[in-house]
């Protein structure tokens, strides 16, 4: 089994940072693509950033010039850099990795982190 764990979120000024990261834990053999996703109210579950584990990235266009993703594979951790966070990137954003575990390959969810960008 594969438990991931979030931090960093909170609330931020319009044009503030925040850095979110999601450390996995467990039986993991290997780490294949890990990534954000962010859920508002009244909308689905979007796809913020996702980096290979060859670190390719890929962005939504949305966040693009504004977010960067990186991981940490010594650490099995992965981050979100946000700059520059408007109104509009309030939601809850949630850790996805893709590992190889003892039970085989899985796709895992953190439990989420709240971003609320508010004046």
């Amino acid at each position: 089994q594969v438990q991931l764990v979030e931090s960093g979120g909170g609330l931020v000024q319009p044009g503030g940072s925040l850095r979110l990261s999601c450390a996995a834990s467990g039986s993991i053999f290997s780490i294949n693509a890990m990534g954000w996703y962010r859920q508002a109210p009244g909308k689905e579950r979007e796809l913020v950033a996702v980096i290979t584990s060859g670190g390719m990235t890929n962005y939504a266009d949305s966040v693009k010039g504004r977010f960067t993703i990186s991981r940490d594979n010594a650490k099995n951790t992965v981050y979100l850099r946000m700059n520059s966070l408007k109104p509009e990137d309030t939601a809850v954003y949630y850790c996805n990795v893709q590992a190889v575990a003892t039970t085989g390959w899985g796709e895992y969810w953190g439990q989420g982190t709240q971003v609320t960008v508010s004046s």
